[in-house]
């Protein structure tokens, strides 16, 4: 009898058909360029943003989210490789006249999602070589469209644009911007009338590409140029916010992010896609009216007090990230890699990251907590600024850009910095997230576990304060002579 019911049952599996696995969830991670931590509806801001307003409602709120370098190059390294920037020789915001870039030994989230099957694609702001070599192309991407770096890289900085005509600082400044498809350039001169209408022409690349590849799963890198300055809006957008250019280019920006998830829905793959919006650095304060606000952080771009690396960032999955969710724990864009590859069933690169899976966080499970016992804060060519955990944050002495309490500058110039000098300063985060208080004194033993971290990092990443050389720096990748130019 029992081996009778045992044949029967297995003749009834052997019927029923297998069901088909869950197809591959599509990863689309939207990047702001210089947007503070203030700038939007769900982290304050009073610009409209009904789109980030409606994500945020729909998903998770993550409000100690960090980047690796308060400026775009570095960030981005770090973004898209899962190391600190100071890791793989990324520093700074690489220029026109560059010969660097980023590494061909480096893994990029691009490479590997297509090693998993995916499509994958970058539409907008590079910024990690403008060079052939260098180019999105050559580090994963099936297709690209967009600036080889910031926007004001043009004739009209305004480091040049007002100087005299004849002035040999000014014949010598920026060359034309170009706007890049593939590694070829399609326009050799981007002008105003054009930049004003780079956020929607990568939106709609953004939507083509989601439903050329809907039944395919896909990587969706979109950069955007704004809001870094000088500051376009398109004329759908231009004067709508009453806040200004500023106000006109961050409700385009929502306006984006809204055209993406709409897509997403409509093509039924918001229940397998994750989205992730977040921005390379703080707002660029120097700039006023056309420069976003850091809230009740410290500072911004340029530094390495939180207005500068904590950055607004929105996770959105329905039915995996939990929906009006808010996670405090420390939590960063080098651990977007790992956490890719985790949710695709990657296997991580070789050589070493800095990033962690962070898919506790994000799917909300009880107890979980940030997986960093340190996080380093590296800016100025390689110095080790400030390392930091969940709650502390120690500064090593260093010197630091600051507005020093003035406004900053009107219709897109800027005004000057003043540099000031931090001491060895330690700042007990959660009650005082504006590094207002130096608590060193009542916490030495903070202090000293700190600085015991900063060292073990030192050794391994180096840094310029102490002429430290670390062991585990890869060098970035440099232009020989058999290389092609940008042309």
């Amino acid at each position: 009898m029992r081996h009778s019911r045992s044949l029967t049952l297995a003749v009834l599996a052997a019927a029923v058909p297998a069901q088909d696995p869950a197809p591959p969830p599509n990863i689309v991670v939207i990047f702001i360029d210089d947007m503070g931590y203030a700038d939007i509806g769900p982290f304050g801001g009073s610009i409209p943003t009904p789109n980030l307003d409606q994500m945020a409602r729909e998903g998770m709120c993550l409000t100690d989210f960090v980047v690796s370098s308060a400026v775009c190059s570095a960030s981005r390294a770090a973004l898209l490789t899962g190391c600190y920037h100071q890791r793989v020789g990324i520093a700074g915001a690489l220029g026109p006249d560059a010969q660097i870039g980023i590494a061909d030994g480096e893994v990029t989230i691009a490479e590997l999602c297509r090693q998993q099957g995916y499509a994958t694609a970058c539409f907008g702001k590079w910024h990690l070589g403008h060079h052939p070599r260098f180019l999105p192309p050559q580090h994963g991407f099936d297709e690209y469209f967009g600036l080889p770096y910031s926007n004001d890289m043009w004739p009209l900085h305004p480091g040049y644009a007002n100087l005299p005509a004849d002035s040999k600082k000014r014949k010598e400044g920026y060359p034309s911007l170009p706007l890049i498809e593939g590694d070829r350039i399609v326009d050799e001169e981007v002008t105003g009338e054009e930049q004003a209408l780079l956020t929607r022409r990568y939106t709609e690349r953004a939507v083509q590409y989601i439903h050329k590849h809907r039944e395919r799963p896909f990587f969706l890198y979109l950069p955007h140029t704004m809001v870094h300055v000088p500051l376009f809006a398109s004329p759908e957008f231009a004067g709508k916010s009453g806040r200004g250019v500023f106000g006109d280019v961050v409700m385009e920006i929502d306006w984006s992010v809204g055209r993406i998830l709409d897509t997403l829905r409509e093509l039924s793959l918001h229940e397998r896609t994750l989205v992730l919006f977040t921005a390379d650095n703080g707002p660029w304060l120097s700039y006023g009216e056309h420069a976003g606000s850091a809230g009740k952080l410290r500072e911004g771009k340029g530094t390495m007090f939180e207005g500068g690396i904590r950055e607004p960032t929105i996770a959105w999955w329905p039915g995996k990230v939990p929906a009006g969710a808010t996670c405090a724990e420390l939590a960063s864009t080098i651990d977007v890699l790992p956490t890719v590859a985790k949710v695709i069933g990657a296997e991580l690169p070789p050589h070493r990251l800095d990033g962690h899976d962070i898919t506790p966080l994000l799917f909300g499970q009880p107890e979980a907590v940030s997986p960093h016992e340190v996080f380093c804060c590296y800016y100025a060519g390689g110095q080790l600024q400030a390392v930091r955990d969940a709650r502390w944050k120690l500064h090593f002495p260093h010197q630091y850009q600051s507005l020093d309490g003035k406004p900053g500058g009107k219709d897109g110039s800027p005004a000057p910095y003043v540099s000031h000098r931090i001491g060895l300063e330690l700042f007990d985060l959660r009650a005082d997230p504006g590094e207002t208080a130096d608590v060193a004194a009542a916490h030495p033993d903070v202090v000293a576990r700190l600085q015991k971290l900063a060292q073990s990092s030192r050794e391994e990443l180096g840094d310029a304060l102490t002429k430290t050389r670390g062991k585990g720096v890869r060098p970035a990748g440099r232009l020989g002579d058999g290389d092609a130019r940008l042309r």
